[in-house]
């Protein structure tokens, strides 16, 4: 899963950019509300997480203009700002969740995790449908009722084609989604994942559509 990290604090970006890798999320950091708005606009994120005192563009400024170009991109406020005033603000701009400076990382994943479950329409951890479902709190893949754990990218690589299951993922909108800003890509990286998911759920469960990339079916 991918996510846009907007923090201009050093100490504070790498410490989340540390917890988040660690937690299976490629993260793209920026630092200023400008480069903020060109990753929004670029970029094909689960999430973002947008702190609101930034440099160049505040933060409310990079909500307002995502919002208004009809991004629907689930984004979480971080901030130190505790006025009420400016709560509601980012809440009634198109804000998904509002989360107060200093925090544990625990809350600020469970928190993530929601707003993706809202954006699916989800009221649990589980998306998908029929015989392979994901769950976004255990990273597990559900298969005909049995559990398998996944690795970090693997457990991206699912998420990205059980987000609307049965479309068709290319090898770009499947590397954009395991790979952060500066991680090498292997030019076999999605072939070996998807060839580890089909020992996994069976050879038919990962669909390779001849010239446009990969869907997950029902078995």
């Amino acid at each position: 899963m991918r996510v846009l990290l907007v923090e201009d604090d050093e100490m504070i970006g790498k410490s989340l950019l540390r917890g988040l890798e660690r937690s299976g999320w490629a993260v793209d950091w920026v630092r200023d509300g400008l480069l903020a708005r060109s990753a929004l606009a670029d970029g094909d994120y689960t999430c973002v997480l947008l702190d609101l005192g930034l440099p160049g563009l505040d933060g409310v400024e990079v909500l307002r203009h995502a919002r208004g170009l009809g991004n629907a991109t689930p984004i979480l406020i971080l901030t130190a700002r505790d006025g009420l005033g400016q709560r509601v603000e980012g809440l009634d701009l198109g804000a998904d969740d509002y989360l107060l400076k200093p925090f544990e990382l625990p809350e600020l994943l469970a928190r993530m995790r929601a707003v993706v479950r809202r954006r699916h329409g989800a009221a649990n951890s589980v998306i998908g449908s029929g015989s392979v479902q994901l769950d976004l709190t255990t990273r597990e893949v559900l298969y005909h009722g049995t559990r398998e754990t996944l690795t970090a990218r693997e457990f991206a690589l699912m998420h990205a084609m059980l987000e609307r299951p049965g479309a068709i993922l290319s090898r770009e909108q499947l590397e954009n989604r395991i790979y952060g800003w500066g991680e090498e890509v292997m030019s076999n990286a999605v072939d070996v994942i998807i060839h580890n998911m089909r020992r996994k759920l069976g050879a038919d469960t990962i669909r390779n559509v001849r010239g446009l990339g990969w869907r997950v079916v029902d078995t």
